[in-house]
């Protein structure tokens, strides 16, 4: 096993098309890394610059101590998954998870006990003298794993792997990819599109948007901390909420944000979290809230505080455990550089030119039906704010 380290890395076609831009991560030994973007993002390219099916064009790689930018991808030590299974259909489970070591000439008796763990290790022991054909996707999947772990290679590359199978088996195979990398403790670099599967599988998530690196973190860190618009949109579903709103500060001291016509508090937290905010006092700023931090005012006990929002219920979505209540609100949407381009990359709900669309998450108690006038209670501690120039998060000064 061994770390990855990409440094500057960069990739453009002979077109003159940048894929990828000054790449820098180093990928721990035994790390789950996932690279997680919408399609175009250059995720795909930046692993297949790893796997060596990609010329590097800027830039380093290091797998181990070892630089590989002009080693072929048969030498790398690195085995790949790839979103279509490429088994070979006429030969059966165990010649397609072996066909590698054959290729290496491996001793036979070596090969079948490589082979025997493999399946065993899969699940896929009782299906060895089976064909492809025979098997469903799931256990495709897994011959398609097992092909890679018999190689007992320095690092695994993932492309997508459980994109090709319906959802509950993609839920289940992500576990199961989870703790085969757990047990196995060997460095993965693994691409989705798919932020659940980025938050559930990844040691760290490195989002990525039009080739360039936007954030890279533990994935509660991107949830709770992104550095801009994209990643706080990205990351998340339903996605953020965004409004656009003025700070305030009264004579006493405390912080507000209008939106709209209603004002919501900012708790001395938050703005000793944020000190940018302070300069931000008079100006306008992007206003983030998840929909998880808004609740339904009338189940609040005790009351809320004054930090709530009203709106007309538009769609009113019951999911068993959750009431997902979409609200036309006054406030108006968020104006930032990009932004209608950014709405098309995340699954932000759509807003009228003057006024948001708020998605909040009830509880399935929640009484509200289409139609209704909707007060809500919003988590002030739990706000985010964005320079609408930028879409930069407001953290530090």
């Amino acid at each position: 096993m061994a770390g990855i380290t990409l440094s500057h890395m960069g990739k453009v076609y002979d077109d003159g098309t940048r894929a990828v831009t000054d790449l820098n991560i180093d990928v721990e030994d035994g790390e789950f890394l996932v690279f997680v973007g919408p399609s175009g993002c250059g995720k795909t390219t930046a692993l297949r610059m790893v796997a060596g099916l990609e010329t590097i064009t800027e830039g380093d790689l290091h797998i181990g101590d070892r630089l590989v930018n002009d080693v072929p991808p048969r030498d790398r030590d690195v085995a790949m998954v790839f979103q279509s299974y490429a088994l070979y259909p006429h030969l059966s489970v165990r010649d397609n998870i072996g066909f590698g070591l054959q290729l290496r000439k491996m001793p036979k008796a070596e090969l079948n006990k490589r082979v025997e763990q493999a399946a065993d290790t899969l699940g896929l022991a009782e299906y060895l003298d089976r064909k492809p054909r025979n098997l469903s996707g799931g256990q495709r999947q897994r011959v398609a794993m097992g092909r890679a772990i018999v190689r007992e290679p320095q690092a695994f590359l993932m492309d997508e792997p459980l994109s090709n199978l319906d959802a509950k088996l993609r839920v289940q195979m992500r576990a199961e990819i989870g703790k085969l990398q757990r047990d196995l403790n060997v460095t993965t670099i693994y691409v989705t599109h798919d932020q659940t599967e980025a938050m559930t599988l990844g040691h760290r998530v490195a989002v990525m948007r039009k080739g360039l690196l936007q954030q890279i973190a533990p994935p509660q860190h991107l949830y709770d901390h992104p550095d801009n618009l994209f990643v706080a949109g990205f990351i998340g579903s339903p996605a953020m909420n965004f409004m656009t709103g003025t700070l305030q500060r009264d004579d006493a001291g405390d912080y507000t944000v209008l939106v709209g016509e209603e004002a919501l508090r900012i708790p001395e937290s938050v703005v000793s979290a944020r000190p940018a905010l302070k300069a931000r006092v008079g100006s306008e700023v992007v206003v983030g809230i998840r929909p998880e931090d808004i609740e339904d005012a009338a189940l609040v006990r005790g009351g809320t505080d004054g930090d709530t929002m009203t709106g007309r219920a538009d769609l009113v979505e019951p999911l068993g455990s959750d009431l997902m209540v979409h609200v036309t609100t006054q406030a108006p949407p968020a104006h930032s550089e990009g932004m209608e381009e950014l709405a098309s990359e995340v699954e932000a709900p759509a807003s009228a030119p003057d006024r948001s669309t708020v998605v909040a998450r009830f509880d399935p108690r929640s009484q509200v039906r289409i139609g209704d006038q909707v007060t809500m209670a919003l988590a002030a501690d739990r706000l985010h704010f964005f320079d609408p120039s930028s879409g930069t998060a407001l953290w530090a000064d």
